[in-house]
């Protein structure tokens, strides 16, 4: 199992990486809004086969076009590296 960053360790990656990430309710949040349903669907898309790849899968909610991801490791209870990556190759999606 993956070692669990730290709360300091965790507003570190915030701050130097992931500044759209917000943490909360024990996971890492971000929202990302397209220009029409059909945008967030293929973004939907690309990050699933990114989380497939890595078989590492975020919480995703889809409203319309706002597109809300929640990481965490919930095998591990909390925030792990893993994480940090999938956000972080869920930023190179986003754009």
């Amino acid at each position: 199992m993956a070692e669990l960053l730290t709360d300091d360790q965790i507003d570190q990656a915030i701050r130097d990486h992931l500044p759209q990430w917000k943490f909360a309710d024990n996971g890492l949040v971000r929202s990302v809004k397209r220009e029409t349903f059909l945008d967030g669907i293929r973004l939907v898309a690309t990050v699933a086969q990114l989380a497939e790849s890595m078989n590492h899968h975020p919480d995703i909610d889809i409203r319309y076009t706002t597109i809300t991801f929640r990481v965490s490791s919930h095998d591990a209870g909390g925030i792990t590296e893993d994480d940090l990556v999938l956000a972080r190759h869920i930023d190179t999606a986003a754009g």
